[in-house]
C-alpha cells in the first residue's frame, strides 16, 4: 500500500478503494471492516469500494482491517484535492422516481407532491435511495402491499422502506433497527414525511422483536445475504397466511444459491428485481 502519511499530515483527506476477492462473502467482510475502521460513508464503483479518511487516519490500520477480513483484497490510497465536501456530497445525491414514489433529499424535494414522496436526509443511516438494494424493495413493493396491511422492517436503517409501505397504504409498520445511531435519524424522517401515525420505531433486535410484533401480513429486509438466511424462519413463523416477503442485499452472484435456500426453507419466488450487482426477490410460503 502506497505512503501517504504526508499528504495525510499535511491536512489532506485520503481516498480508499478497495477491491475485494471474488468470493460471495468478501465483499461485504470488506464493507464490514471499512465501517469497523471509521469509514462514515462507502460509494460502490463496480467492483471497487471506495470511502475516504480525514486527515490523521492510520492508514496502516485501515490496510490490516481490510486484509484480515480478506486477504486477497487489493487496496488502493491516493489523497484527494481540496475541495466544498458539502457541495459535492450534495451534488452526487440525486431523487430516485421508483414507481408511483420519489425518493428525495430535502434540498430537491420543494416541488415534489408529499403524498407521492419519501424526503430522506441523508445521514448515517443507511437507505436514502442512493443504493440499488433500496431501489430495488421500494419497486416490489406495490405488487405485494395491501391496504391497511401490518408491515415489519427489518433492519430498517433511515426507515426509507417503512415510510415507502406507509405511503403505498400500510396500516402499520414496524421499523426496527438494532443500530443505536441510526434511530434518530429515522424517527426525523418519519416525522418529515407525516407517518409518525402509521410507522413507528423501534431500536432492537430483528429476530427478537418480529415474533413479539407478528402476525404480520408483509416483511422487508434488505440486510445481506448470510443474515437472511439466519432469520427466513422467524419470518415463516411471523407471516400471516397469504403474507409475503421481499428480501434484499443479495448480490447477483448469489441468487443461484439463495434460489436453493429459499426452496429447501418452503418459499416460492413471487418476482424479483435486479440493478447493477444486486438482486431483490419477494417471496411467499409455499
Amino acid at each position: 500500500m502506497p505512503d501517504h502519511s504526508s499528504a495525510s499530515a499535511a491536512g489532506r483527506w485520503i481516498s480508499v478503494r478497495v477491491v475485494p476477492a471474488r468470493d460471495p462473502g468478501a465483499r461485504a467482510a470488506c464493507l464490514g471492516a471499512l465501517f469497523a475502521v471509521g469509514a462514515q460513508g462507502v460509494h460502490e464503483d463496480g467492483p471497487s469500494l471506495v470511502t475516504h479518511f480525514p486527515p490523521g487516519t492510520d492508514l496502516e490500520a485501515v490496510h490490516r482491517a481490510v486484509t484480515e477480513a480478506d486477504e486477497l483484497a487489493v487496496l488502493e490510497t491516493s489523497p484527494v484535492p481540496d475541495i466544498d465536501w458539502t457541495e459535492a456530497w450534495k451534488a452526487r445525491i440525486t431523487s430516485h422516481q421508483l414507481g408511483a414514489l420519489t425518493v428525495a433529499p430535502p434540498w430537491l424535494s420543494a416541488e415534489l407532491d408529499p403524498r407521492t414522496s419519501i424526503v430522506i436526509e441523508p445521514g448515517m443511516a443507511f437507505g436514502t435511495g442512493e443504493h440499488a438494494t433500496t431501489r430495488g424493495v421500494v419497486r416490489l413493493l406495490p405488487s405485494q402491499l395491501t391496504p391497511g396491511a401490518v408491515v415489519a422492517d427489518l433492519g430498517a436503517g433511515s426507515a426509507v422502506l417503512s415510510i415507502a409501505a406507509a405511503k403505498l397504504g400500510a396500516g402499520r409498520v414496524y421499523a426496527i433497527e438494532l443500530d443505536a445511531d441510526a434511530i434518530p435519524d429515522a424517527e426525523r424522517n418519519v416525522a418529515r414525511n407525516g407517518v409518525s401515525d402509521r410507522v413507528h420505531v423501534f431500536e432492537a433486535d430483528a429476530g427478537g422483536l418480529l415474533p413479539l410484533v407478528a402476525p404480520v401480513d408483509l416483511v422487508l429486509a434488505n440486510i445481506i445475504s448470510s443474515v437472511l438466511i439466519e432469520l427466513l424462519p422467524v419470518i415463516a413463523a411471523a407471516l400471516r397466511p397469504g403474507g409475503t416477503a421481499i428480501l434484499s442485499g443479495i448480490l447477483l452472484e448469489e441468487r443461484d444459491t439463495m434460489q436453493q435456500v429459499l426452496a429447501a426453507h418452503g418459499w416460492r419466488l413471487l418476482a424479483d428485481d435486479a440493478e447493477d450487482i444486486w438482486w431483490s426477490v419477494s417471496i411467499a410460503l409455499a
